[in-house]
């Protein structure tokens, strides 16, 4: 029964449901939630986005942050050729690399660290930070 008969069922005893018996129980309803989406349920599928299989939900794009990454591991292995490069300094047996310049977010620990670094970045890990103080070198945050 769509809204624009409403009117013409007022003072009906049913409003054009039948006999009284018709939409009494549950068990009109034809299951609970999805039950039936692929045989009765077709239309409130539809209306719902279950067919779609919609379900959980997005975060918002501006909340949503980029970080780039690079472990100590990674570091201690291109340290020579980052000097190299032109793109790290080696200052009386300490590599000196600013990843600020290099646009890395933040440094984190998986790696073994051999070679004294002086890193400079946005973040450390609290591993990233042992490793490298433990080989001797040193963690700047800008």
């Amino acid at each position: 029964m769509s809204k624009g008969n409403t009117k013409k069922f007022r003072g009906s005893r049913t409003c054009g449901g039948g006999t009284g018996k018709n939409r009494r129980g549950a068990g009109n309803r034809g299951g609970r939630g999805k039950a039936g989406v692929c045989k009765h349920h077709a239309i409130k599928a539809i209306l719902l986005g279950y067919a779609q299989g919609k379900h959980g939900f997005t975060r918002p794009p501006k909340t949503v942050k980029s970080v780039s990454v690079v472990n100590v591991g990674e570091l201690d292995e291109l340290a020579d050729e980052l000097v190299i490069d032109g793109l790290a300094q080696l200052e009386e047996g300490q590599y000196r690399i600013d990843l600020t310049c290099l646009d890395i977010d933040k440094v984190l620990g998986t790696g073994r660290v051999t070679k004294k670094l002086a890193v400079t970045a946005y973040e450390f890990s609290g591993v990233a930070r042992e490793k490298i103080e433990a080989a001797g070198g040193s963690c700047l945050e800008s």
